[in-house]
């Protein structure tokens, strides 16, 4: 007697029974897919960009604001600071490396940052082709940059004003590609790197002062500073600090003089992130919240399906009883239903999950969405998947001990 088969036939006779308790089960665990997925990739990219950075100073402003468009590049800057301040804070005993950062131009969306070569080994970039930035309007794109916009080593674009799509273009000064990076899976994939100086430069006003030109011109050809602080007077300014500390102590130091002694602000990117998540955890609780009603709606339609399928198939057990299949066999028949439900809810939810996080990612132009990739399985979807034969088989529970107790004459004797 072929009980996989008989349960099959049994689900198959009321589709549109079998088939609401099958989506509403996919659509909780969908949701719980998804969560899992963008929770466990997201916190690893965090990590990830955030790595080596101890502190990040800018302009006073909103502390996650700094860290998300100083670290992630995802958020406006709070504001620029004075180069001379920067400076001093090198100086700091408790600083053990800093690395600046100017931002304000992009293309095609992708920011355009200026730094020095001491961020690429912050991030253990490997060149894909060409080489790093020695001179300025030199630039090495990241592998995302390179692939979107069909650049390559030797090509020349203009960059637009502002760090958003749709601002006028720099067309005094063309950038000029001189690398291409391998693909890291960072931060710096998605960015357009040159030094601090070309971005001062695209920014210059010359006009009509004839020495104000030579001055410019001087400074395009002279080579940019690969390493700490480029050479500025006091009118120069840059974005963001990203600094490294010399000794625990400075962790409570350090913040705390910059914060109270300076015109700048310091923020700490494992603090911010963390607060952010406390913040994000209240969505994710709702969302996991809906999610887990949706299951226990569907395991309820599980149990009233079965148990009310249960009556109507009374005198059908019986018969079965009669041509040979024992009590055990009757029991195990319920329990296949409501395990074949599940088990069909789970690989669609699963399914579904995969590919709704695709759809969210392929229209959303967030940087640190696109990092996600929703083709990956994670070893906690299993426990998804057996959780969903839980609830299954705790919703097969009554049924298949109601039809246990079948007793053949009774039934027999009824018809």
């Amino acid at each position: 007697m072929n009980l996989f088969k008989i349960s099959w036939k049994y689900l198959l006779f009321k589709p549109l029974s079998t088939g609401l308790n099958v989506i509403l089960l996919a659509m909780g665990l969908a949701i719980i897919t998804v969560l899992l997925l963008v929770q466990d990739q997201l916190e690893q990219t965090i990590n990830r960009d955030a790595a080596g950075i101890d502190l990040v100073v800018g302009a006073k402003g909103s502390p996650l604001q700094l860290i998300l468009s100083g670290v992630y590049h995802v958020d406006f800057p709070t504001g620029n600071i004075p180069l001379k301040e920067a400076k001093g804070l090198l100086r700091n005993r408790l600083v053990k490396s800093a690395i600046p950062m100017a931002l304000g131009d992009n293309f095609q969306g992708f920011r355009i940052v200026g730094t020095n070569h001491d961020y690429l080994s912050l991030y253990e970039t490997k060149m894909a082709t060409g080489q790093a930035w020695e001179y300025p309007f030199e630039v090495v794109l990241g592998a995302s940059v390179s692939k979107v916009s069909g650049l390559k080593t030797g090509d020349e674009f203009e960059g637009s004003h502002g760090i958003s799509i749709g601002s006028h273009a720099h067309d005094e000064n063309k950038f000029k590609v001189r690398g291409v990076l391998e693909e890291s899976g960072s931060v710096i994939d998605r960015l357009i790197l040159t030094s601090v100086e070309s971005v001062w430069l695209s920014h210059e006003e010359a006009g009509e002062d004839e020495k104000k030109h030579e001055e410019v011109q001087q400074l395009m050809e002279a080579p940019v500073a690969k390493s700490g602080f480029p050479d500025g007077d006091d009118t120069k300014e840059i974005t963001t600090l990203l600094l490294q500390y010399r000794s625990p102590m400075a962790a409570i130091q350090l913040p705390r003089m910059i914060n109270s002694r300076t015109t700048m602000q310091a923020a700490s990117p494992s603090f911010e992130m963390v607060r952010l998540f406390e913040l994000l955890g209240v969505g994710i609780g709702l969302l996991k919240g809906i999610a887990i009603i949706l299951i226990f709606i569907s395991g309820l339609g599980i149990f009233i399906a079965l148990y009310n399928s249960l009556k109507e198939r009374k005198y059908d057990l019986a018969i079965l009883r009669g041509l040979g299949a024992s009590r055990l066999q009757l029991m195990i028949l319920i329990f296949l239903e409501g395990i074949s439900i599940t088990i069909l809810g789970a690989i669609l939810g699963l399914i579904l999950g995969h590919s709704f996080l695709w759809l969210l990612i392929q229209n959303t132009d967030q940087a640190m969405a696109v990092s996600i990739s929703p083709w990956i399985f994670l070893q906690e979807e299993l426990w998804v998947i057996v959780y969903a034969l839980v609830v299954g088989m705790l919703a097969s529970v009554l049924p298949a001990f109601t039809a246990y107790q079948t007793s053949i004459a009774k039934q027999l004797t009824k018809s």
